[in-house]
């Protein structure tokens, strides 16, 4: 999107960033586990990491987000150990932190939801891609890692949440990052993107208008737990 285009915008899509933040609900993150093992069959370790959809905001309990529902996919093949870095407002640069100051360890599979945090943040897509190459390279290198499963950003033009134009600036800004981050899995064979389609009907949000449900996660789950498995 031409930087003209947005600029005889600019004043508008600040005020209703700044309505959004204001009265959108605040949702908590779910209760329960963030690590443990779970499951029977060859060992598997997992590490989720990312942002408040990886930390399963919009569902009430671990059980019910995108984890609970992945090892529960996974379980009856795998004896899986797993953990659960994410947090809500969470964006690229502060995961990269979290990597950075992490004991090394070894991970199996890693799934990785980031982007929308990145995207209302207006940072460029130079330094998009620049950050997932850094991603990519720690966990493969610090630790490890053998699968990383980057998910696409959702799509941001239908959130509820967010009024027009913004809607509309925000989500040809996700299409972008989804294309930089396309063309840069495409280069890499330890890294895989991860699409899933999901209505952008009531059932499929929280009540946020902003967050998956638990229908979404796990229909997400079910994506990447066959991701998972392809490559065995």
């Amino acid at each position: 999107m031409h930087p003209l285009l947005i600029l005889p915008l600019a004043p508008l899509l600040l005020l209703q960033g700044l309505y959004v933040r204001k009265v959108t609900p605040r949702l908590p993150e779910p209760t329960g586990a963030r690590s443990g093992e779970i499951g029977q069959g060859r060992n598997l370790r997992l590490l989720i990491l990312g942002d408040s959809a990886a930390a399963g905001v919009g569902a009430e309990t671990q059980t019910q987000a995108l984890s609970g529902q992945l090892i529960q996919k996974l379980s009856g093949s795998y004896r899986i150990t797993w953990q659960l870095w994410a947090a809500n407002g969470r964006n690229s640069a502060q995961s990269l932190q979290i990597l950075e100051q992490a004991p090394a360890e070894s991970f199996d599979a890693v799934l990785i939801s980031l982007g929308v945090n990145d995207v209302t943040g207006g940072i460029s897509l130079d330094t998009w891609r620049n950050q997932q190459l850094q991603l990519a390279e720690a966990l493969r290198g610090k630790f490890r890692a053998q699968r990383i499963l980057f998910t696409a950003l959702p799509p941001m033009h239908h959130f509820p949440a967010l009024p027009q134009p913004l809607r509309w600036v925000l989500g040809a800004r996700a299409k972008k990052f989804n294309q930089t981050l396309r063309a840069f899995v495409a280069t890499r064979s330890d890294c895989r993107l991860l699409h899933f389609d999901a209505p952008m009907q009531p059932d499929f949000m929280a009540t946020d208008g902003f967050h998956p449900s638990s229908v979404t996660y796990g229909l997400w789950a079910e994506q990447a737990a066959r991701s998972i498995t392809a490559v065995d």
